[in-house]
């Protein structure tokens, strides 16, 4: 692992690093906040998962989540949304390809050779934080916008038990309802729509999977909600399966980070209640 940068901020150290992920084969890029702490101590540990065309940089610089985590004493984490670089193929368009993983291992040709971002996301990367930094892994939540909210909510339906709390803003809720989840599950792993269902939430729940808790943010002026995001598909998997889920429109909000950095300090401040 190699250390980008280094900045002081809100009582703690934002830093940006690269490595050779051993799941993608490729250098892979990523942020990390460490709140200031006692010497020796281990803190909670939140995952955000960034959406389509984003890479690590764009909450890093503009979801002001820091001041939150230094008061609660959260490890904050931002991985890219794809692997990068010479030999990584790549599609016209920003919904496939670079910037566009949609955190799942693919099957197909060319793109699992390095487009194995479930692996990275659930394996690779976590090995690395706990081994590199002050983090409690028996600690962790996960959350994630747009193409990250639904890699938070998968994630975390598929391995139960690893994280205490569970948030997103404005998720892709139902890739199997949707274009965008079309194009990318259709891509990355064939036509069988039976191997799509564990890439989306919806799905998930109906298929057992729970959460202990659940809240997700999703602006009423959000342009996508109609037609990829969907959210109502979720409260609906949730009410069948008697899941706990506290879902809030957020009247007169977009897809933006204005949205975002509005509602993060909020869901710092629930996931650190949850993560004690």
């Amino acid at each position: 692992m190699e250390q980008v940068s280094a900045n002081r901020s809100h009582a703690g150290v934002q830093g940006v690093y690269t490595h050779r992920s051993t799941s993608t084969g490729t250098p892979m890029t990523f942020s990390v906040f460490v709140p200031d702490h006692a010497p020796g101590a281990k803190l909670p540990v939140l995952w955000y998962l960034s959406g389509l065309t984003c890479t690590h940089a764009n909450v890093t610089e503009k979801g002001e989540y820091r001041a939150a985590c230094a008061e609660h004493g959260v490890i904050f984490v931002a991985p890219d949304t794809s692997p990068r670089g010479e030999g990584v193929p790549d599609a016209e368009g920003y919904d496939f390809g670079q910037g566009a993983g949609f955190y799942v291992d693919a099957t197909r040709e060319p793109w699992s050779t390095h487009f194995l971002m479930r692996s990275y996301i659930e394996i690779d990367l976590p090995q690395l934080v706990a081994g590199h930094f002050p983090a409690d892994m028996d600690r962790q939540g996960i959350t994630g916008h747009s193409m990250g909210g639904h890699g938070a909510l998968t994630t975390a339906l598929r391995n139960p038990g690893r994280f205490r709390s569970v948030s997103a803003f404005s998720p892709i809720v139902s890739p199997l309802e949707c274009s965008w989840g079309e194009k990318a599950l259709g891509g990355y792993l064939g036509p069988d729509r039976t191997s799509w269902r564990a890439y989306d939430a919806c799905a998930l729940i109906d298929d057992g999977a729970r959460l202990p808790d659940l809240l997700v943010d999703q602006g009423t002026a959000d342009n996508f909600l109609a037609d990829q995001l969907k959210t109502h598909l979720l409260e609906d998997a949730c009410a069948r399966a008697g899941m706990p889920a506290t879902i809030r429109m957020q009247e007169g909000y977009d897809h933006s980070y204005y949205f975002i950095s509005t509602f993060m300090a909020e869901h710092v401040a629930w996931h650190a209640k949850r993560l004690v």
